[in-house]
């Protein structure tokens, strides 16, 4: 079968001379051709992986001990026991909701350098309430929780899991150019398709399905609504700002007066922490995180979520302390967030709309004073209401400059 394809695929390109006056302008369109096809693969965006940490340490580990050890985190060996598998809790792969509890991955970057006495220890002695609470019962011998840690060890040496690639857009991208390639050859060169309007329709079809894929990639292209990294800790808004009714400006305490909303430093954290030690829903672990950051002196590296093009200047001084603005309006409710997301795409488009949209508070704000016109206008009743685009707002120079 295959065969019988090359020598029909041979056989046509024998046809297509009789339309080149020359040989080498036939090798020049099959270069032309397999070098837009070879562009278009290689060009692709390579597929995404997750960041794999640093080796931490060797795993010096018998992969009869590691893959022991995998099975029974995964809950396959024993077969008798009567208490939850490790995985039920502590994630092997990445997941797209949020588990309080630390990954298994995490647990192995905190117990690679650390003694087997240790790790039993953490295991079958907990500290903390939570954990206390669902390691109870547990009755795991020696020989097996040994193997546990020889698989963990293995883990924080390899590194995480990578995220899985999806080469779909890819394959239908490839599958279109072939398409329009064949029905352009065959509309123009072989003629096997005696209505016309079929090739063409296939050509314009195909085009503007690869048009509509490259526009709507373009147009994405520095946006990312709802991007909700992981972070290295799972910090809620939800239980900080909702139900322990912490004020935004206490942690972000440049927002009113700097260009950027500022990062809160791992001592602010220390001034409820010194005390707060466990979290009802993750317990020690990730307040953990925070206390061994002080102590070591390590800054804690937050993934950045809300991200602006360079060529735009934006103010959380002039939003927030001068125009007074609800920190909801941009960022959406976080109180009701427990992973932190990008509310808005954070477009040009949507700066400009909230700018002709939003009310300007001029009779209570001391900033708006010196805009006298439009106070006597206000006053007289010429309009009855001010926007951000009537003070120029909306101007070029305000963003870009």
């Amino acid at each position: 079968m295959f065969l019988q394809t090359l020598l029909c695929f041979i056989s046509k390109l024998n046809r297509m001379r009789e339309y080149f006056r020359w040989e080498t302008e036939l090798k020049s369109f099959l270069f032309f051709v397999f070098l837009i096809f070879g562009f278009s693969v290689f060009t692709f965006p390579k597929k995404l992986m997750a960041a794999s940490e640093e080796s931490v340490i060797s795993s010096g580990h018998s992969n009869d001990d590691i893959n022991r050890g995998k099975r029974f985190f995964m809950g396959l060996l024993p077969f008798d026991r009567k208490y939850e598998s490790c995985v039920s809790c502590h994630n092997i792969k990445p997941v797209d909701t949020l588990n309080w509890n630390p990954s298994a991955f995490e647990i192995a970057i905190k117990f690679a350098e650390k003694d087997f006495a240790s790790f039993q220890t953490a295991v079958m002695q907990p500290s903390g309430v939570k954990m206390s609470a669902s390691h109870q019962n547990f009755n795991i011998a020696e020989e097996d929780l040994k193997t546990v840690k020889a698989y963990l060890d293995n883990m924080a040496h390899e590194g995480s899991h990578p995220i899985k690639p999806s080469y779909f857009n890819l394959i239908l991208f490839v599958f279109l150019g072939l398409l329009l390639t064949w029905a352009l050859l065959d509309l123009i060169f072989f003629g096997r398709i005696k209505l016309k309007i079929i090739p063409l329709v296939i050509f314009l079809g195909a085009f503007g399905w690869q048009v509509k894929m490259i526009a709507t990639d373009a147009m994405r292209l520095g946006r990312q609504e709802n991007y909700a990294p992981d972070q290295p800790v799972k910090f809620s808004h939800k239980i900080h700002v909702a139900e322990n009714g912490i004020d935004c400006k206490y942690c972000h305490t440049t927002v009113e007066h700097g260009k950027s909303a500022g990062i809160p430093a791992t001592n602010l954290c220390m001034n409820c922490h010194v005390i707060i030690r466990e979290g009802t829903n993750s317990g020690k672990f990730e307040i953990a995180k925070i206390v061994d950051a002080v102590e070591k002196g390590k800054p804690i590296e937050w993934v950045r979520i809300h991200n602006l093009p360079e060529h735009v200047f934006f103010s959380h001084a002039v939003h927030v302390g001068s125009g007074k603005l609800d920190c909801t309006q941009c960022h959406g409710q976080v109180q009701e967030m427990d992973i932190m997301r990008q509310h808005s795409d954070l477009s040009m488009g949507w700066c400009i709309n909230c700018h002709r949209e939003t009310q300007v508070n001029f009779v209570e704000n001391p900033y708006y004073e010196h805009y006298i016109k439009l106070h006597e206008d206000l006053k007289a009743g010429v309009i009855d209401s001010i926007t951000a685009e009537n003070i120029g707002a909306n101007d070029c120079s305000r963003c870009h400059y």
